[in-house]
């Protein structure tokens, strides 16, 4: 650019002033300030990182941008690009010359147009003392790091909530799982935390008693500031429920928390092809829900003598989620079975009190006063008989009872209501229980191994509940136990008598128990419809 000014063109035009030394001097101070002027520019331009490479199309859009945003803030650095150099350099002398010689609106006017002198007069208005015309003025945006200072400097005290939040911080979580052989003692001891925390937690409701009980695989939580004193401790029972306690000043709170779970409603269908078991697992019900069904309909139908091939069930169940998870199965809502042609359908209803029960779909209760069957057997290995000859003794003799076989240790439960008249060995019998239930009926399970803890004479006893447990005490072959039912003291075959029925609903939940029952048996409905249209394709 400096070899411009001295070309051949430029000495021309001097030389044609001689004649004239005022205008000649004139032209070389003219010339002098747009070199000066020119020199500052290409310092500018030079030292602006990026600025060679901006077209001058672009400068003018930036320009035009500068021009019309707000003034910057006192201080504040901004980072822009200068205009480039553009025209000829008498243009630029006469631009310089006129902004110097300029009166103060028509330089606030030129200043508009000229983002450069906009910012060089901002910087010497704010009283910046190492601003000149010589060197650039650059003008930079606040960093991220100026800001989180300012932002910190500006911040407000710590507020209680933060407190909290550093305390919180400051406390340590110890995840404990529950060993064999362990107690909460031996938790506690090995934590070194001392008998008088362990004492005033166990003592401080109901439910921290239960952590007496606590249970290999389980977790306990402990949670300890930085002194090692407990402040928090929750003890997992499951995935769905735990107990937690929380450190109150001197005492202890406690809460059971439950998880809420997702219940969903599915069905399942099937047809017997060979055993109730194995035809119902095929279908895809869970051994839980098959012996829930056998419950139910226990009373009308004999599942070990009565079920024929071709027989069918419907089942509609409550399915338990977590998190999406399946957890568990619920209970069965409604169900039906359709044995040797005869259909028996059932309800599931709970009374305002929370006890649920089943009924067929006119109110009528599934229960019975009696169990058909008092305990879960593998098979009939006798049955009731006048005469029948005794394996043992070998002579004929009565058989005023059936013999059901199964595994020493069966649960043998109790066939209805009753109140325990004897309990301990009976000759042949063995170890024997005898239940009287209301006036006129009398039952007797024999060849016990065992008694349930708590059984004693005198002592009373409901349907279903565990007395004692299949052995082979007494005249008796192999384990199984031998069940009689007694009317009026007169023995009667368990598989055929006609057992009393238990009361219907009551009278104050017919109403309720009618509107709840209708969209279940709409839903059975559906389903038995779904098997007959498949079995006709079928065909």
């Amino acid at each position: 650019m400096i070899k411009d000014y001295k070309s051949q063109d430029t000495f021309a035009h001097l030389n044609g002033h001689r004649r004239h030394p005022k205008l000649g001097f004139i032209a070389l101070v003219s010339l002098a300030l747009t070199a000066t002027a020119v020199y500052a520019s290409f310092q500018i331009f030079q030292d602006e990182e990026g600025a060679k490479n901006l077209q001058p199309e672009d400068n003018a859009v930036v320009s035009e941008e500068v021009s019309q945003a707000s003034p910057a803030p006192e201080n504040q650095l901004i980072s822009l690009p200068l205009p480039g150099i553009t025209g000829t350099a008498d243009e630029r002398s006469t631009s310089t010359q006129a902004r110097t010689d300029a009166p103060s609106d028509v330089a606030e006017a030129a200043t508009q147009d000229d983002p450069a002198l906009t910012l060089q007069s901002s910087a010497a208005e704010s009283g910046s003392e190492n601003t000149n015309a010589a060197e650039p003025l650059t003008l930079q945006e606040p960093t991220d790091d100026s800001m989180e200072i300012a932002s910190i400097e500006q911040a407000a005290p710590e507020s209680d909530a933060q407190e909290s939040l550093t305390e919180e911080a400051n406390l340590n979580w110890i995840e404990e799982k529950v060993k064999t052989g362990d107690s909460l003692s031996k938790i506690f001891s090995r934590l070194n935390l001392s008998p008088s925390v362990l004492h005033a937690i166990v003592n401080s409701s109901k439910e921290a008693k239960e952590l007496a009980n606590i249970r290999p695989g389980q977790t306990m939580k402990i949670r300890l500031d930085s002194d090692g004193a407990l402040k928090e401790l929750i003890h997992l029972r499951s995935r769905i429920n735990s107990l937690q306690i929380v450190a109150d000043g001197d005492s202890y709170k406690t809460e059971v928390i439950n998880k809420d779970l997702e219940t969903r409603v599915t069905e399942i269908t099937g047809t017997i092809t060979n055993s109730l078991f194995q035809s119902a697992q095929e279908a895809g019900l869970s051994d839980t829900l098959i012996m829930d069904l056998a419950y139910i309909f226990g009373w009308d139908i004999d599942f070990a003598l009565e079920i024929r091939a071709g027989d069918s069930f419907s089942v509609v169940y409550e399915e338990q989620y977590l998190e999406g998870e399946k957890i568990r199965n619920g209970a069965i809502l409604a169900a039906e079975f359709i044995n040797r042609g005869k259909v028996h359908r059932a309800i599931r209803y709970e009374d305002d009190e929370g006890y649920a029960s089943y009924f067929s779909p006119d109110g009528n209760s599934m229960r019975k006063a009696f169990l058909r069957a008092p305990v879960d057997f593998r098979r009939i290995s006798s049955r009731f008989s006048k005469e029948r000859f005794h394996p043992v003794l070998g002579k004929k003799r009565p058989h005023r009872g059936v013999d059901y076989a199964a595994s020493t240790g069966t649960p043998v439960k109790a066939a209805g209501d009753g109140k325990v008249i004897f309990v301990g060995r009976k000759g042949g019998y063995g170890k024997a229980i005898i239940l009287k239930h209301a006036n006129r009926y009398t039952t007797l399970y024999a060849h016990l191994n065992g008694f349930k803890r708590g059984i004693k004479t005198g002592g009373r006893v409901k349907q279903g509940q565990t007395i004692g447990y299949v052995g082979k005490t007494g005249v008796a072959t192999g384990p199984h136990l031998h069940y009689e039912f007694r009317v009026d003291g007169t023995h009667h075959n368990p598989l055929t008598v006609k057992l009393p029925a238990a009361l219907p609903i009551e009278n104050k939940y017919r109403k309720d128990f009618m509107k709840k029952s209708k969209p279940l048996l709409a839903k059975l409905d559906a389903i038995s419809n779904t098997m007959v249209a498949d079995a006709s394709a079928k065909q």
